[in-house]
């Protein structure tokens, strides 16, 4: 429905009641396969960087702008420097049947007053790569987004070159929006930066695809899926 002003001029969507919405908490989120909480290097330090050696090649780091970390210490002291203040709010992801941290993720460029978050820093371990876990990560932390504090937008920005990231995107139910050329300069290059979102309104139908996803009976026997994300996700779209 189109709105327009008392000018004639087009305008967005009324929001009379809209009030800013609260910071994410520090408060884990527990899933089935997984647990998501707030990064301590006491606490996760250790099997994070044991787990991230199993990509030799470092080939996990490439469009982040740090690591690979040689030394646990060297690790820690990054952690440290980086990853405990509330913005970017940064989060170990823990295997619920080892218990030990597999990999990454945070909100970032937290914005409460229009509502709008952004999910960053991932970095998943091989041991948490294209496991169930992987994928109800991302859920947790997007459900937590939408129906806990009430956000409007959820994020996802990384290297335009970065297909395996855009992929994740897209099999996650974010939309693409566009490209910003030259947008900045890590590791001693230019980075064009693609932009992807899920906004509150997609979000009941994206969610329907993740929880179908991950129900038990959508695996088989040997794990293997029965219906992938990405078909669910796109049956979700409309057109």
């Amino acid at each position: 429905m189109e709105h327009r002003n008392l000018l004639g001029q087009p305008i967005g969507h009324p929001l009379p009641d809209w009030t800013p919405r609260p910071p994410p908490p520090r408060e884990p989120l527990i899933g089935r396969t997984c647990r998501v909480e707030p990064l301590d290097p006491d606490r996760h330090a250790a099997d994070l960087h044991e787990a991230d050696l199993m990509d030799a090649e470092g080939r996990s780091w490439t469009y982040l702008p740090y690591g690979p970390f040689a030394t646990l210490k060297d690790y820690r002291a990054w952690m440290e420097a980086t990853c405990l203040g509330k913005d970017p709010l940064f989060h170990a992801i823990v295997d619920a049947a080892t218990g030990r941290a597999v990999g990454v993720a945070s909100y970032l460029r937290i914005d409460p007053k229009n509502g709008v978050i952004e999910v960053g820093h991932i970095h998943y371990s091989p041991r948490l790569q294209r496991t169930p876990a992987a994928t109800e990560a991302m859920y947790l932390m997007m459900r937590r987004v939408f129906d806990e504090l009430g956000y409007r937008r959820y994020e996802w920005k990384c290297d335009a070159l970065n297909a395996g990231s855009r992929a994740a995107a897209a099999r996650l139910g974010f939309r693409f929006e566009g490209v910003f050329r030259q947008a900045t300069v890590y590791r001693g290059r230019s980075r064009d930066t693609a932009w992807h979102a899920i906004i509150d309104g997609e979000w009941p139908a994206a969610k329907a695809a993740f929880e179908r996803w991950l129900d038990p009976s959508n695996f088989d026997g040997s794990g293997r899926q029965r219906q992938s994300l990405s078909a669910l996700m796109g049956a979700a779209k409309p057109g």
